[in-house]
């Protein structure tokens, strides 16, 4: 008799297609290996560094470079760039994912209301997107903060109001294709209310697009959020944030004698905003239907 082979079962959530494709594609790998540092370096800072960013100075550092005491160097107030770079990662991560859901949660609805409903309802509300598209992003989120005041929450409203418009327009022309699918058909043809239709049948059917433009949308609210720390609309001191970080160093006149001050800002600026487009392009290649056999 011969021994029996035992294989080890493969996980279900493995199985799946989207999944396999997601696996294969570098770029998401490598974007959804960065996007797990940067959230897990976030969400332990108060852990693994507690900061008081109103009193932990040492004006003594003023301006050192990078060492082993301070890795990044020093700003012109004696703080620690490392711990400046670490906790202001964290206020642009929040600020990002918060301004999407905002702007996700609004864009879908009223995608939702223009696609499914038409008339009158889809007039107003393409007028409505036309207007916000007609002004580029930083300026109607300069518009919008300079009315609501500098702050991060002001900041999270202005970058989620930039982003409703982007979801409005693929939420309708997903509901416009999927309306006259047969399986709403005959969805409809049952006697299914519009709520039942549109919540529990065409929303589930759009969700892939939605979660990639989603991704995406989380680097271009980092970098919009920076932008507008630079300008100084941002996070008010003390509390750390990368793009006024970069304000800081410039205003203060030691950007190019003390290049470490803008430097490690801008790099996790960046390193953000690529981890979130490639983690979203692999998401865009695993989703997309056309790619499933």
């Amino acid at each position: 008799m011969t021994p029996a082979t035992t294989t080890k079962p493969i996980p279900k959530l493995l199985k799946n297609r989207a999944v396999q494709r997601f696996l294969e594609s570098t770029s998401g790998l490598i974007g959804l290996g960065i996007t797990i540092f940067i959230m897990l370096a976030a969400l332990l800072a108060p852990v693994l560094n507690p900061y008081d960013p109103a009193s932990d100075r040492n004006y003594a550092a003023r301006l050192q470079g990078p060492s082993l005491e301070h890795w990044f160097g020093a700003d012109g107030l004696g703080r620690d760039i490392l711990t400046l770079v670490w906790y202001g990662l964290r206020t642009s991560l929040v600020i990002g994912l918060v301004s999407v859901l905002i702007g996700l949660l609004i864009g879908v609805a009223l995608g939702l209301s223009a696609g499914y409903f038409r008339g009158w309802t889809e007039t107003v509300i393409g007028w409505i997107t036309d207007v916000m598209l007609a002004f580029p992003s930083i300026l109607l989120a300069i518009a919008v903060v300079t009315v609501t005041g500098p702050s991060v929450i002001s900041v999270m409203f202005a970058v989620g109001i930039v982003q409703i418009p982007k979801f409005i327009r693929l939420t309708r022309s997903m509901v416009l294709s999927l309306r006259e699918q047969e399986f709403v058909q005959t969805v409809r043809a049952f006697g299914a209310k519009p709520p039942r239709v549109v919540f529990l049948h065409i929303l589930p059917a759009s969700l892939a697009p939605l979660v990639v433009q989603a991704t995406l949308a989380i680097g271009t609210s980092t970098l919009e959020a920076a932008g507008l720390g630079f300008l100084g609309l941002g996070a008010q001191p003390p509390t750390p944030e990368l793009g006024t970080m970069l304000s800081d160093a410039f205003k203060g006149g030691y950007s190019l004698s003390a290049p470490w001050t803008i430097m490690f800002p801008g790099l996790f600026i960046t390193l953000t905003v690529l981890a979130f487009n490639l983690l979203g392009d692999g998401l865009r290649d695993a989703l997309d239907p056309k790619g499933s056999r």
